[in-house]
């Protein structure tokens, strides 16, 4: 079955062919004719499965046949770079036809911010936008909706993660009540099939799968220590003929310092955290796509935003929080069919929701031994590390010691507390105050405050430059 069959426009295919898409996925075969239809439809599909490519197709093909330009087709993301990433998606697809988008999200300065006020005052056939930044320009009056056709929701359940259910329902007021909307989402807990039942009407549905991670990924882990984890990447990543790696790490400040190891390795590494502004997250993340940069180390912030093929390996530093971000993390590689490995780096504290993730996938992840030369590392026994403290490993043996030096924000284990002081019920005897008897100084300072302050006021004459050398004992 080709792409053929839908019926698209050949300048379509033209773009669909230089893209080399020759055969529809799974949720695309299901969701294009649906679309085509014009039908509401709520997809859950796992990342990794073209389902950006299921709603753009069919969108795209619609637009050929407008006489007029308006805004005929909004779709609201969570992150600029989910974004950004469709909208390059989109340029490709389109790059045969004559339709137009603007990517609408915040960090860029006043200049970027008037090219999209620009497009969506003399309207633009499709607008992909984050909820904060598109509600700053609809409050502003100069954005036409009604003529509005498709709303996409992409990503909707790490919308109602960050919290922007509110944004959304104030979106949804500047929108007209006759229009296509289309759910695509990884996961549909209660609250999105909530949203959808006000959002929705009569909608298809599409289930691929549970989300669970691609049979293509190779998935292992290592028991670790904190303080063996930067020595433990060197022997992961020295060796490997690597074209394109991601490390995911839990804070930016993780970020910075195993991007400087690496490079200390003399890897090709580019990092991406909140520090960085818009345009040198772009120059990062276009350099990783055109393999200018080997290895991309980075927090959640590209989890679910990057779409890039041929990714080899990908590196969780720290196990994430939501077995579902383990997926998303996890699926940036093995995509479309291919192959891929995933390797997680598991300290104590972090053994429960490693164990949750297994419980969520269903299967067992195969911990790997630690290279020769390594310390001993810790065993895996989830329900006896529930409350360890996130600890180094200062002595050898692989034993935490419990009053020894932790690495960098890790807590050692809290000595037992001292039982209470028992209360005597015995009196105490009343002790008068004691008078306090100015010294001769404090009684001079006291008689005359008058002669103090003119003193404390008094202007300093200048006694020429310091010599060099000397401190400023003001600096």
């Amino acid at each position: 079955m080709g792409f053929e069959t839908f019926g698209f426009s050949q300048e379509l295919l033209d773009g669909l062919d230089a893209m080399n898409f020759r055969e529809p996925t799974p949720v695309q075969q299901q969701a294009i004719p649906e679309i085509m239809a014009g039908k509401d439809l709520i997809a859950s599909a796992q990342t990794g499965t073209g389902k950006t490519a299921a709603f753009l197709l069919p969108i795209i093909e619609s637009n050929l046949h407008k006489e007029k330009r308006y805004i005929d087709t909004l779709i609201i993301v969570p992150t600029r770079e989910l974004g950004l990433q469709i909208d390059q998606q989109l340029e490709g697809f389109a790059y045969f036809v004559p339709v137009s988008s603007i990517a609408v999200y915040g960090g860029g300065d006043g200049k970027e911010f008037e090219v999209q006020k620009r497009a969506l005052r003399e309207g633009t056939d499709i607008v992909i936008a984050t909820p904060g930044k598109l509600l700053s320009h609809l409050n502003m009056g100069y954005v036409d909706m009604s003529h509005l056709k498709h709303l996409v929701l992409d990503e909707v359940d790490r919308m109602l993660d960050m919290g922007f259910i509110e944004d959304i329902t104030r979106i949804m007021t500047f929108l007209p009540a006759e229009r296509q909307t289309l759910f695509f989402s990884a996961t549909m807990p209660p609250k999105i099939r909530q949203l959808a039942v006000k959002l929705l009407r009569e909608p298809a549905q599409i289930n691929i799968s549970i989300s669970k991670p691609a049979e293509g990924i190779k998935q292992g882990a290592y028991l670790v220590y904190d303080t063996q984890k930067l020595q433990l990447l060197k022997n992961i990543f020295q060796g490997r003929n690597l074209k394109s790696a991601i490390l995911f790490a839990g804070t930016k400040q993780k970020v910075k310092e195993v991007e400087r190891e690496l490079r200390k390795m003399g890897l090709n590494v580019g990092a991406i955290h909140s520090d960085l502004d818009q345009s040198q997250r772009e120059e990062v993340l276009l350099g990783f796509r055109n393999r200018n940069v080997t290895i991309l180390v980075a927090t959640d912030v590209v989890s679910r935003g990057i779409d890039v093929l041929g990714i080899e390996l990908v590196v969780n530093y720290d196990v994430p929080g939501d077995p579902e971000d383990y997926v998303h993390r996890i699926g940036r590689t093995a995509r479309a069919e291919t192959k891929g490995e995933a390797v997680t780096l598991i300290n104590p504290t972090d053994q429960r929701k490693f164990k949750r993730i297994e419980e969520m996938i269903e299967r067992v992840i195969d911990k790997y031994p630690l290279p020769e030369g390594f310390d001993e590392g810790p065993s895996y026994e989830p329900a006896k590390y529930k409350d360890a403290p996130r600890g180094g490993k200062p002595a050898r043996g692989g034993k935490p010691s419990a009053g020894g030096k932790s690495s960098p924000g890790n807590k050692p284990d809290r000595p037992a507390p001292k039982p209470p002081t028992p209360v005597s019920t015995v009196p105490r005897p009343i002790v008068p105050a004691r008078k306090h008897i100015p010294s001769t100084s404090e009684a001079s300072s006291i008689s005359n405050p008058t002669q103090n302050k003119e003193e404390k006021n008094k202007p300093r004459r200048w006694k020429g430059p310091r010599p060099e050398g000397s401190e400023n004992p003001s600096s």
